[in-house]
């Protein structure tokens, strides 16, 4: 309190009004009490449940990060960019294609994300013999970043009826988890025209927006996600392959994974915006 007369003072220049002789502490004792006395009050009706949320982490200093902390850090940085593709399991000759910049997440998908107001076109790329489901507006960026020269569209499918369609896995660490109906098409609003296939990989340890698509869909209970990582970003035992490595060392081993199991549609590198840990 040694300088609290000044802040009254600058207080007043700036032009707030603020009854000084009658005001309250939030280190006061009986400021905490009544919010401790209000919160019971909550919980004693029963309106308080414990949650999870998302959020950043700095595996340096092993902490959460505010969103704010890593809001206003963002940094450009390289990073590795691939397309991936998913065989449905009625039909494995056709596959959706997603687009991620974050491989060492790939070992925890759980899901795809789709929005179901696109159209969706099955396309065929006749160098390859390939063929595989983007959307609409993302046609003309995928192939050119795919190198896809040769193609013909076979279908128009609206998102909503690939919704609940199933797909292969990409890896078997958590197969398990195909009993709660993982490894489905699932609808997300949160998918857009801006980027990628129209196509989502979600990781629900891993993503805001994944973990609330999981949790809705029913994949996942709140506060129950697939996270195989520790405190310093190193794959747990879950990740049998990965074990101990730090997460971004396993980039192009996962990449190259991927491609030894045909799984890989293209790779490359993007630069773009990302938040860091401002301390470390």
């Amino acid at each position: 309190m040694t300088y609290s007369k000044e802040w009254e003072t600058i207080i007043g220049r700036f032009g707030r009004w603020i009854d000084f002789k009658n005001d309250y502490k939030t280190m006061d004792c009986k400021y905490m009490e009544s919010v401790w006395w209000t919160f019971k009050q909550i919980f004693d009706k029963d309106l308080v449940y414990r949650g999870s949320k998302i959020m950043p982490f700095s595996t340096a200093c092993n902490t959460v990060l505010s969103n704010f902390e890593a809001g206003s850090n963002y940094k450009d940085t390289k990073d590795p960019a691939i397309y991936v593709s998913f065989p449905l399991e009625d039909d494995p000759s056709v596959s959706m294609i997603a687009w991620t910049t974050t491989p060492w997440t790939l070992p925890s998908n759980l899901c795809l994300a789709i929005n179901k107001d696109f159209t969706y076109l099955k396309i065929h790329d006749e160098e390859k013999d390939k063929t595989y489901i983007v959307a609409e507006p993302r046609l003309k960026d995928v192939l050119k970043q795919t190198n896809i020269k040769k193609h013909k569209v076979l279908e128009k499918i609206k998102g909503a009826e690939l919704v609940g369609k199933s797909y292969v896995p990409l890896f078997d660490y958590f197969k398990h988890m195909k009993a709660q109906k993982c490894f489905t098409i699932v609808a997300g609003s949160f998918v857009t025209e801006g980027a990628g296939t129209g196509v989502v990989h979600c990781a629900p340890g891993f993503g805001e927006e994944d973990y609330k698509v999981c949790v809705e869909s029913g994949l996942v209970q709140p506060g129950k996600v697939i996270m195989p990582m520790d405190d310093d970003g190193k794959f747990t035992k879950d990740v049998t392959d990965y074990q101990g490595m730090y997460f971004k060392d396993a980039d192009p081993l996962i990449t190259k994974s991927l491609k030894d199991k045909g799984r890989l549609v293209a790779s490359g590198t993007v630069t773009h915006s990302y938040p860091f840990c401002w301390r470390s």
